[in-house]
């Protein structure tokens, strides 16, 4: 048996240790310093490039700031720019006096008493009108201060009402489109009272589905304008009714769900109901009891609201709630009578003068309220911008008695 001798003494051992600790941690430095080196040159080239780059943005500034300092006409189009970023506010704030011609009628006693104007002044600024009128009563006992009183007690029930058209899918439906008055100005109305207004798909950007319809050929219809034979449609749903249309003679099939119709002298559009159709949408699924209306095109209104009561023989009644949208904000403290006296007027009746100063809602006034209307006490509906409507209602000052 071999026997190993240890002939190199335990310092030497721990010498040598210490001199591949040594050589290892010298590698390690250089390791490190070689990798520091290469991250501080990536460092460098990144920075460099920024500069060059931000040298060169700069640059290219300075050129656009000397052309752009250099256009003749730049004080004007900044003018302009600034105006246009203005017309937003604008429009947000900016009054309607023509709906005063829609109030007025909103004043009309309903019980056939008379109340006639002499003038009108009206102050959009505090929403006010001050009216000299006179009242007169064509019914016994023919007290015509209770005509002023009962007028005054109207102003409880005054309403307004807006809000915006949708199409089914409740997409709505742009102010420009929609058509709500005929040639006379008066609202479009059944004989119920029922309001509704024309979606005109003819105007530009109005048609959700004119570009599918030009792209499909077969979907045109040429007709004689003869109405013997295009008017009948029978129970064809796809089948549109003609309206005589300046310069052409070339009907689209409905292929949307929409019922065309003709309106005017030269109108095409889509009827869309102001008021709802309650009992007719609420079977066929578009109106729930809650009032919400789905799958028709309807107006949607920001003032009223609906609802359904099913009563025990299955039979629903519905009411209309509008509680937020008053006329005359304050009811009869709105108006202030300054001055009331008798007088005879141009029939040499005896009538009751009187001037007052009536205070509105300011937002009825209001341009961004769009498809406004004023309802009386009994649900009557007004005409926009048409003095002809209310011409009767005006008449000369009462003379002295």
């Amino acid at each position: 048996m071999a026997l190993e001798i240890n002939l190199v003494p335990d310092i030497k051992n721990e010498m040598i240790k210490a001199l591949k600790l040594r050589n290892f941690i010298f590698f390690l430095c250089i390791v490190i310093s070689a990798g520091a080196i290469v991250v501080v040159l990536i460092f460098g080239s990144i920075v460099g490039g920024q500069s060059v780059a931000l040298n060169d943005k700069n640059t290219t500034l300075d050129q656009m700031s000397s052309t752009l300092n250099g256009y003749s006409d730049l004080g004007e189009f900044l003018t302009i720019q600034n105006q246009v970023k203005q017309l937003s506010g604008i429009a947000s704030n900016k009054n309607l006096l023509s709906r005063t011609f829609n109030f007025l009628l909103a004043f009309e006693p309903t019980n056939g008493d008379l109340i006639e104007f002499s003038t009108i002044n009206v102050d959009l600024i505090s929403s006010t009108l001050r009216i000299e009128a006179q009242a007169d009563a064509l019914s016994e006992p023919f007290i015509d201060y209770n005509v002023l009183d009962a007028f005054k007690k109207s102003l409880n029930y005054l309403t307004y009402d807006y809000g915006k058209y949708v199409d089914k899918n409740g997409n709505e439906i742009p102010s420009y489109c929609i058509v709500e008055n005929d040639l006379n100005g008066s609202f479009f109305a059944e004989d119920d009272g029922s309001l509704y207004a024309y979606w005109d798909i003819d105007r530009v950007g109005c048609n959700p589905a004119a570009e599918e319809e030009d792209e499909d050929e077969d979907d045109l219809i040429v007709t004689n304008n003869n109405e013997d034979e295009t008017e009948n449609c029978g129970e064809d749903e796809n089948c549109v009714t003609p309206a005589v249309i300046s310069g052409t003679s070339e009907f689209k099939k409905k292929d949307h769900g929409y019922q065309y119709e003709s309106y005017g002298e030269n109108g095409r559009g889509i009827r869309i109901w102001r008021t709802p159709r309650y009992d007719e949408w609420h079977e066929a699924g578009y109106m729930d009891l809650d009032g919400t209306i789905e799958g028709v095109p309807h107006f949607e209104s920001q003032c009223s609201s609906y609802a359904g009561e099913e009563k025990e023989d299955k039979s629903i009644v519905w009411t209309k709630t509008n509680d937020q949208c008053k006329l005359v904000p304050d009811g009869e403290n709105g108006i202030e009578i300054l001055e009331s006296s008798n007088g005879i007027d141009e029939n040499d009746r005896l009538v009751l003068r009187f001037e007052a100063v009536l205070t509105l809602e300011p937002e009825a006034f209001k341009f961004n309220n769009h498809h406004l209307i004023a309802f009386g006490p009994e649900g009557r509906y007004n005409v926009t911008d048409s003095y002809t409507q209310i011409e009767k209602m005006f008449t000369e000052r009462a003379s002295d008695l």
